[in-house]
């Protein structure tokens, strides 16, 4: 099976685990189909695609169809690819479902795109404190100097001011799975995800479960979560 899935953010809640309230974040995982594969001797290394939410077929390119035919699937609207577990073995249009994937207490990594916020001043959009409020002051809100002197004589790259905000990929790592609900195809995770209610995710093992912290951390959530 791969390593991730693809799902939908519907929103947060909390659940209660020996006496503690849990903030949890609920996503909707329908049912993901095998779109294509990815092998060692073709393309260098093993994956798959995936692909969820059936769309209208006049809606899809007609190279797109051919790919959907193929794996004997209808058009789908979101598509992802995820690397195969170890020794795992899979066909086209094989359905992948949330409980195939995840267990309690495995620690999980979630992508998706932050909420945009247009254009925001740089108090908003870097957390400013801003400048004095009283004295007549008339400089509340602004920047400040952004210049460099006569050396270099320019605005560096990076410099933090007022912008466009959010509408970023973002990507969360080590949530730790709380709860799955596979007759309802719910994955409950501890934390928030970036994105607004039924944006989606992706959903993926983490990469800090193989570091040292990582390690500890998924070794008290499964014991938690084990009960």
């Amino acid at each position: 099976m791969p390593k991730g899935i693809i799902g939908r953010k519907i929103g947060m809640t909390r659940v209660f685990k020996n006496g503690k309230a849990i903030p949890v974040t609920v996503i909707q995982v329908e049912p993901n189909y095998i779109v294509n594969i990815r092998t060692e001797e073709k393309d260098g290394y093993s994956a798959v695609v995936l692909g969820t939410i059936e769309k209208k077929e006049k809606r899809t390119p007609k190279p797109m169809l051919a790919i959907f035919k193929k794996a004997g699937v209808k058009p789908l609207k979101y598509l992802a690819e995820f690397k195969l577990k170890e020794g795992e073995e899979v066909q086209l249009g094989q359905e992948v479902k949330v409980e195939d994937v995840f267990e309690k207490g495995q620690l999980v990594d979630v992508t998706g795109t932050s909420k945009g916020r247009g254009f925001a001043s740089a108090m908003k959009r870097w957390d400013f404190s801003g400048f004095k409020k009283s004295h007549g002051s008339r400089y509340h809100r602004a920047v400040g100097s952004i210049g460099a002197c006569s050396d270099p004589g320019r605005v560096w790259k990076t410099k933090r001011m007022a912008g466009h905000y959010g509408n970023e990929t973002v990507t969360v790592q080590g949530l730790e799975v709380v709860d799955l609900i596979p007759e309802k195809g719910v994955i409950l995770v501890k934390g928030s995800v970036p994105g607004a209610p039924k944006s989606v995710v992706k959903i993926k093992d983490s990469v800090i479960s193989l570091r040292r912290k990582g390690k500890r951390k998924l070794e008290r959530a499964k014991a938690a979560y084990a009960s």
